[in-house]
């Protein structure tokens, strides 16, 4: 009996050790954190200021009333599908409590979406953000700083091309504060998942 269950304690451990975590990038969509928000009464950055950045372009940008995580440009609601806009680096580490989750750091973010195979999703596509392109170029991702003062995006915007901020190249780098938001600045998180057998 006792070297049965020895036997079996064995094949567990093999089948365990062989089904090994592996690390993923997850967008956070405005249902994610709509979800969020339902279950913790949260106010972001954005809504407590009652104003927030609306980048036009790469150069320009206006402050607008009103421009939140549920009406982006302060006009026009959000999809469900998309990525969360007007986000903040303290609306992400709030997120990422409530979820259990995390913010890649810069180097995670490029080591993890350079597997992404979807299209990258640049300025010259004329498509607004989507869950269905690559995290690259699709929106600016908050990442976790070394520096709680200076936070930096990667992967670029729907915004960039390779004439201005070129955000997919992984060199470039621009740093925001841990409070304002953006149109075209979201956050992905980290999540574990398990390889096949």
């Amino acid at each position: 009996m006792l070297k049965r269950k020895l036997v079996i304690i064995i094949s567990s451990y093999f089948m365990m050790a062989s089904c090994q975590n592996y690390k993923a990038i997850q967008a956070v969509t405005v249902e994610d954190f709509s979800e969020f928000v339902h279950a913790t009464n949260y106010i972001t950055d954005a809504e407590k200021f009652g104003w927030s950045v609306v980048q036009q372009t790469v150069r320009d940008f206006k402050i607008v009333t009103d421009a939140t995580w549920r009406y982006p440009d302060g006009q026009y609601p959000s999809k469900p599908n998309d990525p969360v806009t007007q986000v903040s680096y303290n609306d992400a580490v709030a997120y990422c409590k409530w979820s259990g989750t995390r913010l890649p750091t810069y180097s995670e973010y490029w080591k993890i979406a350079s597997k992404d195979h979807r299209r990258i999703n640049v300025f010259y596509d004329s498509i607004l953000p989507s869950k269905t392109v690559n995290l690259v170029g699709n929106v600016w991702e908050i990442t976790e700083p070394k520096n709680q003062n200076e936070i930096r995006l990667a992967g670029g915007s729907y915004l960039c091309n390779k004439n201005t901020c070129d955000g997919t190249n992984r060199e470039r780098e621009l740093i925001v504060d841990p409070m304002t938001g953006n149109i075209h600045v979201s956050f992905a998180v980290i999540v574990s998942e398990k390889e096949e057998l």
